[in-house]
């Protein structure tokens, strides 16, 4: 099941790497190779305790592999660890990461534009609002209640208040919730999430980019899971809508290490005006003397940053161009195809309840009961009875206000429902699908015989 025969891409490529600097001095790294192995052994042992990531078993949270070329490219680069804070640190891999994030801002129809790679999609976020608070600093920060946490604590860290705007039956932000908190004057920055970590729902930007005429204030779209769905050509026509106005928002979370394929951590923010590098300006006398180029220090919060993310990231670009049409885009869509595959099946089967239909790649749905209560608890007891069978899935609470018209005649005896929910974020789970449905059905009617 793991890609070994790579190895051997690798040790050529070493090869023709170390050729570049054959004009030194030889010197030998000495190495206990026994030691060594020992040692890798021991890892490799400590690693056996994980949920099969890798597998299309694994229907859970949004984790996979990196792609193989990811992972080459990056233990390539780590025989010289480059650091991208500065040229001096990292010039090849500086480079690189410049032309892979003017990639990622073609994707969204930017070509003037300041970002760069970061360790994740929380610093992502945390440089976004960073310059909301420099352009705003007295003005709050409001995100829809099913955004990610991070926008609540990130406020926190930066000073600036937050506001919760309450969610819609589809799990979107509240136009009119929005808009109640718009009057009061107090709003500097709307974060709107395209694909929420819960359930993937996408928020409706061109209606907030409208409020925005009217408002005055900056648009920030968290897609640090969703951004590259932008590609696929499988969306429906809201999702369509949404994704091409993005253009017009004022900066831009994505993170490559979801489904960009990279290992973590690898996140990337981008600003519409390149005018914000002004906040980032700052003055280190030991870092930057071999250059008057811009480096990418200059331009970040971060100082020390992983070269290697911008070699994988770069190399991966290479081999998968991000293009509507592409093998990448190809790909991509096959998740949203298994999702809307899975949520089919779950609707027309009388022992399950379904949330939504997925924007993305992400099903949430639970075993049907009479009761929240007992909803919650079958969603648990399925949850297990499924890892036994080596399918892994995840549990996610979902707030029962929510389901107000939806699930019909169930008695609402908490606030919140324990629900099952996965993440089809490989490809392969197109094609394992129908193995999918059979351990869930064998599961369930152990649990929920079959109605007659």
């Amino acid at each position: 099941m793991f890609d070994s025969k790579s190895i051997s891409i690798l040790n050529n490529a070493l090869n023709h790497l170390e050729k570049g600097f054959s004009g030194l001095p030889d010197f030998e790294l000495i190495l206990n190779t026994e030691s060594l192995n020992e040692t890798l052994i021991e890892v490799a042992e400590r690693l056996k305790d994980n949920f099969p990531y890798f597998h299309p078993l694994y229907a859970g949270q949004m984790l996979k592999p990196p792609h193989p070329i990811a992972r080459l490219a990056y233990m390539l680069a780590l025989w010289i660890n480059p650091n991208n804070h500065a040229l001096d640190g990292g010039r090849a891999s500086s480079a690189m990461e410049k032309e892979a994030v003017v990639n990622i801002a073609a994707m969204f129809g930017w070509d003037k534009f300041l970002g760069h790679l970061t360790s994740g999609g929380t610093m992502a976020n945390l440089e976004a609002l960073w310059i909301s608070k420099k352009l705003h600093p007295e003005k709050m920060v409001v995100a829809s209640e099913q955004a990610h946490y991070t926008h609540n604590r990130i406020s926190e860290v930066l000073k600036l208040d937050f506001e919760s705007v309450p969610c819609d039956y589809q799990a979107r932000m509240d136009l009119e919730g929005l808009e109640r908190i718009l009057k009061t004057g107090k709003v500097g920055t709307v974060v709107a999430t395209l694909g929420t970590t819960g359930v993937g729902s996408l928020d409706p930007l061109p209606e907030i980019l409208e409020l925005r005429k009217k408002y005055e204030f900056r648009v920030h779209v968290d897609s640090a899971y969703g951004g590259y769905f932008t590609l696929v050509d499988n969306l429906n026509e809201y999702c369509r809508e949404v994704y091409d106005a993005i253009t017009h928002v004022d900066s831009i979370v994505i993170d490559p290490h979801k489904h960009g394929l990279q290992p973590y951590g690898c996140g990337c923010v981008l600003f519409n005006d390149p005018d914000v590098g002004r906040f980032y300006k700052h003055d280190s006398p030991y870092t930057y003397f071999s250059s008057s180029d811009l480096h990418l220090g200059e331009i970040s919060l971060e100082c020390s940053r992983a070269g290697a993310s911008a070699v994988a990231l770069w190399a991966t670009q290479r081999l998968y161009p991000m293009n509507k049409g592409g093998e990448f885009a190809s790909n991509l869509a096959k998740s949203r195809s298994a999702a809307l595959d899975l949520y089919n099946r779950l609707k027309c089967d009388s022992r399950f309840l379904t949330i939504l239909e997925p924007d993305l790649d992400i099903v949430v749905w639970a075993p049907k009961a009479e009761k929240i209560s007992q909803i919650s608890q079958l969603s648990q007891e399925m949850f297990d009875l499924c890892a036994e069978h080596d399918l892994h899935l995840a549990v996610f609470n979902y707030p029962t206000n929510l389901l107000e018209g939806l699930w019909r005649n169930i008695v609402v005896d908490q606030n919140t429902v324990t629900c099952l929910r996965s993440c089809l974020i490989k490809p392969e789970h197109q094609d394992w699908m129908d193995q999918i449905w059979q351990i869930m059905d064998k599961v369930i009617d152990s649990m929920i015989p079959r109605s007659s």
